[in-house]
């Protein structure tokens, strides 16, 4: 009988903490989802690539070429992510501590990148900062050439980028506690303190979440930068762009390849931002 008690009051407690109803449908329809949007067109990538020998893929991946087509497309999309990071933290800042005249305007302004089409936004900034552009022309005074060259790729990525960061932050600062800066105050601690010691720890993953969201967006981004790089071979071409140059040539096996590589490599580096993350979070808990 002292079984059969024990043996309800197990069910029963596995009842109570058995989560939400409709797991096992929504499960299931969210595999299906991932299954049929994600995984399988990125196992056919691996399957074209497949088609060809280990030496062959050896080749394509060290190729001088798609090396500095790498190189571009990750080192550009880093520092870009890097100056959202710190500039996109700033602008969420301002707009939910701040109140001032045409702040919804701004407020709207952030998400533009979100709605305009990145061939237009590539077209747009390539007039403004060509040579005979109205930046460009100011810049060229000075020795700085930023179209058709890395630093004009930098700039199209962090117009695309920003509005990850900022959309990231806000709702973080928005639930942060004035009390909590405000009695770090009265027990004596400067501004730069408790930026540190309060806000920086509490907003941290946020930023670190919006600059792999800027990051992982600008590897893979094409439309915006395809006008101001100038797509130069070994100067300004990106990664994208050469895989739309294998596809043209009917390479569809060299283009998986590349498309695999910069998979791979993401995949490593995202894997690494969210490790950070988790630290960072497990750290703010464990305080």
């Amino acid at each position: 009988m002292r079984c059969n008690v024990i043996g309800v009051s197990a069910v029963a407690a596995k009842k109570k903490k058995s989560i939400l109803p409709g797991f096992g449908i929504g499960m299931g329809f969210t595999l299906f989802y991932l299954g049929l949007i994600v995984l399988i067109p990125l196992a056919s990538l691996f399957l074209k690539t497949a088609t060809l020998s280990w030496s062959e893929i050896w080749g394509i991946f060290t190729d001088q070429r798609v090396i500095a087509s790498y190189q571009l497309s990750f080192t550009t999309a880093f520092f870009a992510a890097l100056v959202n990071a710190i500039f996109g933290f700033l602008v969420a800042w301002v707009l939910i501590r701040y109140n001032f005249p045409g702040k919804k305007l701004i407020d709207g302004i952030v998400d533009l990148p979100f709605a305009l089409p990145t061939a237009v936004a590539g077209i747009a900034l390539t007039a403004i900062y060509a040579p005979n552009g109205w930046m460009g022309s100011i810049l060229t005074n000075f020795g700085i050439q930023v179209a058709f060259t890395p630093i004009g790729i930098s700039i199209a990525l962090i117009f695309i980028g920003l509005p990850f960061v900022v959309r990231t932050v806000q709702p973080v600062l928005q639930e942060l506690e004035k009390e909590v800066e405000e009695a770090s105050v009265m027990l004596g601690a400067n501004r730069w303190r408790t930026f540190r010691s309060v806000i920086l720890p509490e907003v941290f993953p946020a930023v670190l979440t919006g600059f792999a969201l800027a990051f992982a967006r600008g590897i893979g981004e094409y439309g915006s930068v395809v006008f101001i790089s100038g797509n130069m071979p070994m100067k300004t071409e990106i990664a994208p762009l050469l895989i739309m140059t294998k596809l043209e040539q009917y390479d569809y096996a060299g283009a998986t390849t590349i498309a695999v590589g910069m998979l791979i490599i993401s995949f490593v580096l995202l894997l690494f931002i969210n490790y950070l993350q988790w630290r960072s979070s497990r750290r703010m808990i464990s305080v």
